[in-house]
């Protein structure tokens, strides 16, 4: 929801991924969209495809080598296999963003960016619900959302509202379909309340995509998806205490839905050459012993930009993703995106082994089919040199995660 930046780590060798001895399992069920539904492209950059947000840094191009699951991967080129196309990320701006660490204060409205005709719409739909709302500040104006700050009296609030271009989306009807999701994830959680920050629900509308939440003073954990700069290993250890508490959770089980259909999942990246027979074959193997493994409550989307680092701890913001999963999801996901950190992934590793044999084999499903969506995000045509070195280094760790699927595979 908002956005920042960090500091670069260095790369180094990697440790073994040795399979825990004992045995224990997670939380409850999960599903996704069916095939036929078109999935709405994420953006390259921790944003969706169409958000106008410019990262604060460059796209992650650091070593190809590092650490990750325990063991090290050998520097190969990507597969020859067919490949997913999707659309780039469109260039934008953010209005007004404040620097990391550059002290908060009153923030000035600029009227030029209230006054663009989506903006006037959102606000219009802003005002049915809440009347009082002042807006300040244009936080993203994008072709999905679009994102304002402002106040309720005294109250510093943020209006989230389905962007008007979204009509003439191909996936305008998932689009409508996650925000309703994320408003009914809100509002259940005024009914039970977790046991992490999250911004407080201050109005929803349900019908005109419109969202209005607490503003939680703080900066998020990284500005791009991939980050070339890390959290410092404090903020690191408290988004992953963050996350942990958040998985442990166990609301009522009718109260959030499964969100991923794992066998389809698996038959789609098989279907385009992204995973091959044997990597399918192993998937699916895992999956059969996952079969009476509870399933975990997740954010579904754990990237750092959707973390911010605020006074009183760690807040999770875009609660569009949150639902059952395999126990592992969002520690897959931050796997994922902190190739540059070893010593946050090692510690990953340890987390996603300490729950067993079980867990640590749902952590490496979820993680192979998280590295399949995201080179499907980066290996696009006309990619530049920083976009094909992250794609390299996606392929690597696509690489050790087969290897360590097939370890665990060899275990059974």
């Amino acid at each position: 929801m908002y956005s920042s930046a960090t500091t670069p780590t260095p790369t180094a060798t990697r440790t073994a991924l040795r399979p825990p001895t004992a045995a224990t399992g997670r939380t409850g069920p999960r599903q996704m969209p069916p095939a036929s539904r078109p999935v709405a492209p994420r953006g390259v950059e921790g944003r969706a495809t169409d958000t106008r947000v410019v990262p604060a840094g460059r796209t992650a191009s650091g070593p190809v080598g590092r650490t990750a699951l325990g063991l090290r991967g050998p520097e190969t080129a990507p597969p020859t296999g067919a490949r997913i196309p999707l659309a780039r990320q469109a260039d934008g701006q953010v209005l007004r963003a404040r620097r990391p660490g550059q002290p908060g204060g009153p923030e000035r409205i600029d009227p030029s960016a209230l006054q663009t005709p989506s903006v006037r719409a959102a606000l219009a739909s802003v005002a049915r619900i809440c009347p009082a709302f002042t807006p300040r500040q244009v936080l993203r104006e994008g072709s999905r959302h679009i994102l304002v700050a402002g106040t309720i009296g005294r109250a510093p609030v943020v209006a989230k509202c389905l962007a008007p271009q979204a009509v003439r989306s191909e996936y305008f009807e998932q689009l409508v379909a996650d925000f309703h999701h994320e408003v009914a994830v809100y509002r259940a959680f005024v009914r039970h309340r977790p046991p992490v920050r999250l911004p407080r629900l201050v109005a929803a509308d349900h019908d005109r995509c419109v969202l209005v939440m607490e503003r939680i003073p703080g900066r998020p954990a990284a500005r791009e998806r991939h980050p070339v700069n890390a959290p410092t290993p404090g903020e690191v250890r408290a988004l992953l205490t963050a996350v942990r508490t958040l998985n442990l959770w166990r609301p009522p089980t009718d109260v959030f839905q499964p969100r991923m259909d794992y066998q389809l999942e698996i038959a789609r990246y098989h279907s385009v050459g992204q995973l091959t027979d044997r990597d399918a074959g192993d998937l699916r193997g895992l999956l059969h012993g996952l079969g009476h493994t509870p399933m975990q409550l997740c954010h579904g989307d754990a990237l750092l930009s959707n973390m911010l680092l605020a006074p009183s701890g760690p807040v999770l913001v875009d609660w569009e993703q949150a639902g059952w999963y395999l126990p592992g999801y969002d520690l897959a996901v931050l796997w994922s995106v902190l190739s540059g950190d070893t010593a946050a992934r090692r510690q990953i590793s340890q987390l996603a082994q300490s729950g067993g044999t079980l867990a640590r084999d749902a952590f490496l499903v979820n993680l192979v089919l998280v590295l399949m969506r995201e080179i499907r995000l980066y290996d696009v045509p006309g990619a530049g040199e920083e976009q094909r070195i992250m794609i390299r280094r996606l392929y690597d760790d696509a690489a050790l995660a087969r290897r360590a699927v097939r370890a665990a595979v060899g275990t059974r």
